[in-house]
């Protein structure tokens, strides 16, 4: 059972990104799944979460407009797609699969039952 993000890597300011969230051993499916990122001496903080069916979402502030999640059940993944780019958006990323978070509480890490190694993104100024 494992969560695998990939996708990151370094890119300018106001450029984009798009991260992919994939799961072996499990149908994600069935699971709503939500994005962290940790930036360096910082906490973990949780970014977008959407829903496992119909499509809920909800995003950090400072990423709102900037930032879209989508899945894509056929290719079992979830998606975060990252636009306009800032340094600020520096940190590793992480995507985490639960069944019973409630999209509307999406920071709640307790309630993500599997984490994925993360990926490393670089936004240079």
């Amino acid at each position: 059972v494992q969560l695998q993000a990939s996708g990151g890597g370094l890119v300018q300011s106001g450029g984009s990104l798009k991260l992919s969230c994939a799961a072996s051993g499990f149908n994600l499916d069935y699971y709503a799944v939500g994005w962290y990122r940790q930036a360096p001496g910082k906490k973990r903080e949780a970014v977008s979460c959407i829903s496992s069916s119909y499509g809920a979402r909800n995003f950090l502030d400072s990423v709102k407009g900037r930032f879209t999640t989508s899945r894509d059940n056929t290719e079992k993944s979830v998606y975060l797609q990252m636009d306009s780019l800032k340094p600020e958006d520096t940190a590793v990323y992480y995507c985490a699969a639960s069944r019973t978070i409630i999209v509307s509480s999406y920071t709640n890490e307790d309630a993500y039952g599997f984490w994925g190694m993360g990926t490393l993104v670089t936004v240079s100024s």
